[in-house]
């Protein structure tokens, strides 16, 4: 499920116009843009339904399957913090285009991996490059359209590509692993980035602008990041002591925050309630959402044995929702405010996951893929007003932060719950999966009730 990102870029330093030649040069810049958006986008999901073909191919068990999607979520997520400002000081056109390379490069890299630590390392630096090319893909379609109306609609078909990529994610690993093998998930890839790095060719250059960088902030986040993942799936002594290293990061982290004058997460930010509290439900929607495609891509091929390309197609009803959905919270937004799809969407989700409760081996594939539906949905009505309602408590000047805090959140919740429920389907793959449920039906509960209660508040001023 795609977020609404935002970069700290704000107007670019050489703008091409609208008008004339600069039409068809705005309309190049828009898709490579989206192609690019739609690439980080898709390299999130589309790997899930080609897990346990991974894993027979290496021999590795649950734990390598977990590192293979975390190596890509958490670098993506924890990087995300900075690259708003690397693509200011790079300049958005520089910047997009390194990320573009990097990530076509590391994609063929993936799929020529002999091994497995091979495979995570190079998802490690397409998560890397993911991070760098999702600000500056918007900072660049901001760049492209100067007229507003113009721009509005370029943002929201850039968007709409994001959403895309999530909704065909799991069916096109279904059928590229089915076709291909697992290597032709990552080979895919090769060729869009090539067409992105020809499309930018007629992309207007940028003026790179001086933006602060706040290096110890984020690697002490990395290394908090990296350490709590890896004591999650590892467990043992080695998982003690990596998570004792998480707390001693983590630490120096917030203590880091607190000194900077220009942090990369301004720890001010959450004595907003409002704030905080769309920072944990966008949290609680990702660990819900994500943790679920992750589980249920298992499920389905490792427990009801379907193979690669069914259990991707038995995905196709939660995720081509998606989009429509958040078209739908947009507009109830826009017309109602947060509130009503805030208060609709979470409860929503919450019963999806208490119906998937009665899943077990002999369940019928198709009735599982439609109580997959109510989660989706649910999920899709939470994300657009969780992100207005965080943008409309911070002023203008902040709103590219507080959307980078936001989004950075979402990501790493989503891999940690990937993290922590993988380590519990292991254990014994039902009983772990209704935990899993259980807990992520126990957050959205209670971030529910706080963001009624924000919403109450709210409406109560007006």
């Amino acid at each position: 499920m795609p977020t609404n990102q935002m970069s700290r870029s704000s107007e670019p330093g050489l703008e091409q116009r609208e008008s004339g030649a600069g039409r068809p040069a705005a309309a190049l810049t828009l898709t490579a843009s989206l192609l690019g958006f739609a690439l980080t986008c898709l390299d999130a999901s589309v790997v899930n339904v080609a897990l346990p073909t991974i894993g027979s191919s290496f021999g590795t068990g649950m734990s390598g399957q977990q590192w293979v999607v975390d190596a890509y979520t958490l670098a993506f997520a924890a990087l995300m913090l900075s690259t708003g400002a690397f693509s200011d000081r790079a300049g958005a056109s520089r910047a997009y285009a390194l990320g573009t390379a990097v990530f076509t490069l590391a994609s063929m890299v993936c799929g020529l991996a002999p091994n497995l630590p091979s495979l995570i390392g190079a998802r490690v630096v397409q998560g890397v490059a993911a991070a760098v090319v999702l600000p500056a893909s918007l900072a660049l379609v901001r760049q492209a359209y100067t007229e507003p109306a113009r721009r509005a609609r370029a943002v929201a078909a850039w968007a709409a590509g994001g959403s895309l990529a999530v909704a065909l994610g799991p069916v096109a690993g279904g059928a590229l692993t089915t076709a291909w093998g697992w290597r032709g998930i990552f080979f895919v890839n090769l060729p869009v980035g090539a067409a992105i790095l020809v499309l930018l060719v007629r992309a207007p250059r940028s003026r790179p602008r001086p933006a602060p960088l706040d290096l110890p902030g984020q690697l002490t986040a990395v290394v908090a990041l990296a350490a709590l993942a890896f004591a999650v799936i590892e467990g043992g002594t080695a998982g003690h002591v990596s998570l004792a290293v998480a707390v001693a990061a983590g630490a120096a982290f917030l203590w880091i925050e607190s000194r900077q004058a220009h942090p990369v997460v301004p720890l001010g930010l959450f004595r907003d309630r409002t704030v905080a509290t769309t920072v944990a439900a966008g949290s609680a929607v990702s660990v819900a959402f994500y943790s679920m495609v992750f589980v249920f891509s298992l499920f389905f091929q490792q427990v009801q044995h379907h193979s690669a390309l069914y259990s991707g197609l038995l995905f196709l009803p939660m995720t081509g929702l998606i989009a429509v959905t958040n078209v739908v919270a947009g507009k109830l937004t826009g017309r109602y405010g947060p509130r009503l799809p805030m208060l609709v969407g979470q409860p929503v989700a919450v019963a999806g996951l208490l119906a998937l409760l009665t899943v077990d081996a002999d369940t019928p594939p198709v009735l599982v893929s439609l109580l997959l539906v109510p989660l989706a949905l649910g999920c899709a009505l939470t994300v657009p007003p969780l992100t207005t309602a965080m943008l409309d408590a911070v002023p203008a000047e902040r709103a590219g932060l507080a959307a980078g805090v936001l989004n950075a959140a979402r990501q790493v919740s989503g891999g940690l719950g990937i993290a922590v429920f993988g380590a519990l389907v292991a254990d014994g793959f039902e009983a772990g999966m209704r935990l899993s449920l259980a807990a992520s039906a126990a957050l959205l509960t209670v971030t529910y009730v706080l963001s009624f209660r924000l919403a109450g508040r709210a409406a109560r001023r007006a």
